[in-house]
């Protein structure tokens, strides 16, 4: 069922799933690879993708490209839903496409031949759901674990962003026998090439450390805020800012801090949500990066510090030290003498700046985007090859 039969043809018409594509991440994703795509390498005749109104709005204008907005994007998560199972895989026969790319697997379409890419983990990391206790918010986790876990198994093929989400997500699924791991790109824009040599700090008066996350319970930002205080106790002149805005019960937590701590708000600054556009300046007036996050299928704004050269303070938790290997200084995120202690360590060490900010910017040029563009397509048109010699 949902599945086509392919003909006599040798290019692929492809659709692409990006109803379920809603975060900062997500988006970043589409835009990069599709911006770093030339269909003809690949035998790739035409992409339709379906999707909201102000993702499709930030894709490329291609000939190539059809790009589709359902009703149903307007209405309750409940409709999508029903919508994307029982009505999306008509529109994909509809427009003769003959292979499906989620990128998601939150996706409750069962179109086949298709690869699932999964980018949540949230719901699969031990101990972290136990944070929400009984609330909505875990119930809507653990249905998600479900759906997730049918998706990747249902798919012909699957996509991981780290081999660390590999692993943990399929002793939760069970083996998937074909996949791989791709991870995402980093914009070119947070690339200082400077930054390395430049002078530390940048300002005489402080010394300024940036956190870049949404406000969430696996988060830490609070934490964070107690470490700036412990080192602002021993007498250094350090500021933070943090980046991400933020709701409920972690917002609350970060309020509550922030009035313990800096209750005249001189050192601690929290910011909402900026662009893709505007975050390298942020980046460019910083002196150290703090990553304090417990739970990341593939941490985005890590790897943006790295192209960054700021020298790195990273929490030990997930797939970060896969990512960041040993360019960063390692600490606890619920500790927040850990936190302290590996930018105190940043703060005193020439070298270790030095030595960390030269090889964040080395690994982070791995992480590209015409790379993910050509891994992700790659294995899409091999996944197809193979189908097609079976009929």
């Amino acid at each position: 069922m949902g599945s086509i039969k392919f003909k006599d043809k040798k290019d692929m018409i492809l659709a692409i799933n990006a109803l379920r594509s809603r975060s900062g991440g997500a988006k970043s994703h589409l835009v990069g690879i599709l911006s770093n795509l030339e269909p003809c390498k690949y035998k790739i005749s035409f992409i339709h993708i379906w999707g909201y109104q102000e993702l499709l709005d930030m894709l490329p204008n291609e000939s190539w490209l059809i790009k589709h907005c359902p009703e149903s994007t307007n209405k309750s998560i409940a409709f999508q839903l029903i919508w994307e199972r029982y009505y999306l895989k008509k529109e994909i026969r509809l427009n003769k496409c003959n292979f499906l790319l989620n990128t998601d697997a939150g996706t409750t379409c069962r179109f086949k031949p298709s690869t699932t890419m999964s980018r949540d983990m949230l719901s699969y990391e031990p101990g972290e759901m136990q944070r929400y206790g009984f609330s909505m918010s875990r119930i809507r986790l653990s249905i998600l674990k479900w759906v997730q876990n049918r998706s990747l198994t249902n798919s012909t093929s699957a996509i991981f962003l780290t081999n660390y989400a590999s692993k943990v997500i399929q002793n939760s699924c069970g083996s998937i026998k074909n996949f791989v791991i791709v991870p995402h790109g980093v914009s070119l824009n947070f690339e200082f090439k400077d930054t390395i040599y430049r002078k530390f700090p940048l300002n005489n008066d402080f010394i300024k450390c940036l956190y870049v996350s949404n406000a969430d319970l696996y988060k830490h930002q609070w934490v964070v805020i107690k470490a700036i205080e412990i080192l602002r106790n021993k007498g250094y002149k350090i500021k933070l800012d943090l980046i991400g805005g933020g709701e409920g019960r972690a917002q609350a937590k970060i309020n509550r801090q922030m009035a313990i701590s800096d209750p005249n708000g001189l050192y601690v600054k929290q910011y909402d949500y900026l662009s893709q556009k505007d975050l390298p300046l942020y980046y460019k007036r910083s002196d150290i990066s703090i990553f304090a996050s417990s739970c990341e299928n593939m941490p985005n704004t890590l790897i943006e510090a790295m192209s960054s050269g700021l020298p790195i303070a990273c929490s030990n938790r997930g797939p970060m030290p896969e990512v960041l290997l040993d360019a960063g200084i390692y600490f606890n995120p619920e500790d927040a003498l850990s936190i302290a202690d590996a930018i105190e360590n940043i703060i005193n060490n020439e070298n270790i700046r030095f030595d960390l900010s030269k090889k964040a910017v080395n690994y982070s040029k791995k992480y590209s985007w015409p790379r993910c563009a050509h891994e992700t397509f790659s294995h899409i048109v091999d996944v197809y090859q193979t189908i097609k010699q079976k009929i």
